[in-house]
């Protein structure tokens, strides 16, 4: 799509008249709303100010680009509008602004509009097409420059082979991902040419991300520039030189932003992640397909949704246990409030699980099928298991509805997002769970919850001993979660169970630590001595990852050592018949809401003492630990 098919002479004003930036706002929106372009101007209006302030648009040069997608936009547009006098835009640039470009862009645009609307902001950085449009006699004349300078779609960029030349990576995203995010890649690009650096930009628009950066690209790189106004997935650059930014900085001081990026005296970035996450960022760097980090992408969007619907379920029942109920004795309209609010949270978490297990491997597309089939699943029986299916089957269906629409004509991109791929997705997603998951996936979920169910004797208590162990084996990974999710998915059907074994043997681990760190001291460093404290807090609030650094230190003592305390802690947990109608919180669900409160205290503390006595044994003296 040409610039032009959305810049035409009803949207050019060659003489703002606006003294100030509220007003040529105004004057701008108004400009809109006379081509037919927005069905309201209050709305849009609002939504240009809120974007403003979260950064301001004025770009440098001359150019403010104030942008925004809403509903009101009744078709995507730009309006032109030129001050001689110059406008004083931007408080923190001397020059004032001469040349503005209003963006207007609809919600759920199709991604050939956003391109062109993107390619502007390219047009933008060129010296010669700022000249011409500054200059520009007639609208014709605005429209023939924009026209000139506008070029193909971009192609992915090549990275450039090693060489003697410095090389830097960059990001750049700005809140919608319209303008700014172009012109500060090209700004950092050009700015690398000049100065003799290599350089690729990953940029995170509303098309989506391109020019992605991978783990080759990022080991090579000396540096990181992150010119940046939203969340943009830091993890995976842990260790390396990063340099973080406002967006607009990328446009107007790319120079000293690669500079810094190349200074060795900086300290390196600590990315503030889990070891889940840095495990994630390096596997979607690679662009791989892999159905853990699908997995994962679903239960942590999940997890918000359990924890809160979960613990205001469980804090209902401090009222009573049938104290939702207005047929009870024990009714609290207080508790019966509580109650149905954490209902309704925890109602969502199946929908939740499929939905976002389908969107990481389909993207935006995948969210509505995934979310129907989660649905479905949760209302016709198949649960957790069926939740699962219903992810990855959306999902990947998803894709394959993407690739055969490829082909359509032009005319039906903008239907694609908002209409094509819902209702095809959401239908055959429907028409397969309906038919084909659900029957078998309901029988079999009911067969375990009532295998589960039955357990009694030494088989629950071998559950909790292998439910609690996995726990501990990785604190916060794969075989830590899939225990966990098992536990969510058994109190999702009312067996508690699992979900104590799994709370108590996520707990052991830096509870143990903390208590090690404290009898056997000369085993340990002053700074893992003084970790202590924190691993206490960690460790009652059911925070595995607390014991992970001491694990990656020390793996082969210290993941044996926790692993037998937490699987101890699980059986005796499921031997002393201590049940927690919630899913997280540690004790301080666990000694208010859980059932044999006693009993998990005393399991909880023997299964500390059991991790901390085998690491104590096995760990040597800090001295011989240097030495060897």
């Amino acid at each position: 799509m040409r610039i032009t098919e959305l810049l035409t002479k009803d949207t050019i004003n060659m003489n703002v008249r606006a003294s100030s930036k509220d007003a040529v706002i105004t004057e701008l929106v108004d400009g809109l709303f006379g081509a037919g372009k927005i069905s309201e101007k209050d709305g849009f209006e609002a939504a240009i100010h809120k974007r403003e302030s979260q950064s301001t648009t004025g770009v440098g040069d001359g150019i403010a680009i104030p942008h925004a997608q809403t509903t009101e936009v009744l078709e995507p547009a730009i309006m032109f509008g030129r001050s001689q006098e110059g406008i004083d835009y931007d408080s923190m640039d001397a020059q004032p602004a001469y040349l503005f470009f209003m963006i207007a862009a609809p919600e759920g645009q199709a991604t050939t509009h956003l391109d062109a609307l993107a390619k502007l902001s390219t047009i933008l950085m060129n010296d010669d097409a700022r000249k011409q449009l500054m200059n520009a006699s007639s609208k014709e004349e605005i429209i023939e420059t924009i026209d000139a300078f506008d070029e193909s779609e971009a192609t992915e960029e090549e990275v450039s082979a090693p060489s003697d030349r410095p090389y830097i990576v960059g990001v750049t995203a700005c809140p919608t991902g319209i303008a700014h995010t172009y012109m500060a890649a090209d700004a950092l690009k050009k700015k690398a040419a000049e100065l003799g650096y290599d350089i690729k930009v990953e940029t995170n628009g509303s098309a989506g991300v391109k020019n992605a950066l991978t783990n080759e690209d990022i080991a090579r790189a000396a540096g990181v520039v992150v010119a940046a106004d939203t969340n943009v997935q830091m993890a995976r650059f842990d260790g390396k030189n990063v340099v973080e930014s406002p967006v607009a900085d990328g446009i107007k001081r790319p120079a000293e932003l690669l500079n810094q990026a190349l200074d060795t005296n900086r300290s390196p970035y600590r990315a503030s992640k889990s070891k889940q996450e840095l495990e994630e960022g390096e596997q979607s760097s690679k662009g791989k397909s892999s159905i853990y980090k699908h997995l994962m992408n679903g239960v942590s969007n999940m997890l918000p949704f359990v924890v809160a619907g979960g613990i205001l379920i469980a804090i209902s029942f401090m009222f009573g246990i049938n104290s939702a109920d207005p047929e009870s004795v024990e009714y609290s309209p207080i508790a019966e409030m509580i109650n149905f609010i954490g209902n309704n949270a925890f109602q969502l978490m199946i929908p939740i699980l499929a939905g976002f297990i389908a969107m990481s491997i389909a993207d935006r597309p995948g969210l509505a099928p995934g979310m129907i089939g989660g649905l479905m699943a949760s209302t016709m029986g198949s649960g957790f298991l069926g939740g699962l299916i219903a992810g990855f089957l959306a999902g990947y269906l998803m894709v394959g509805i993407k690739r055969v629409m490829e082909n359509l004509p032009q005319a039906l991109e903008g239907l694609k997002p908002v209409l094509l791929y819902p209702l095809v997705g959401v239908f055959l997603t429907g028409v397969i769970m309906y038919y084909v998951v659900d029957p078998p996936a309901t029988a079999l979920n009911e067969w375990m919850n009532t295998a589960l169910s039955n357990m009694s004797g030494s088989n629950i208590i071998l559950l909790g001993a292998i439910v609690g162990g996995m726990m501990a084996i990785d604190m916060g990974g794969p075989i830590n979660k899939a225990a966990y999710a098992f536990g969510i998915a058994a109190l999702s059907a009312n067996n508690p169970e699992p979900i104590t074994a799994a709370m108590i043997g996520g707990m052991v681990p830096p509870l143990a630590i903390a208590v090690a760190t404290m009898i056997f001291r000369n085993k340990f460093t002053e700074v893992e001595r003084s970790s202590g404290p924190t691993n206490v807090i960690m460790g009652a609030s059911f925070i595995t990852e607390g014991a992970i650094p001491f694990a990656a230190a020390d793996p082969l003592r210290v993941i044996p050592s926790m692993v037998v305390g937490s699987a101890t802690a699980g059986a005796l947990a499921m031997a002393f018949a201590t049940s927690i109608n919630a899913p997280h919180g540690g004790l301080f669900v666990a000694l208010t809401i859980g059932e044999g409160k006693l009993m998990f205290l005393l399991s909880l503390l023997i299964g500390t003492a059991v991790s901390a006595l085998i690491l104590g044994l096995l760990k040597k003296p800090v001295q011989q630990q240097k030495v060897g």
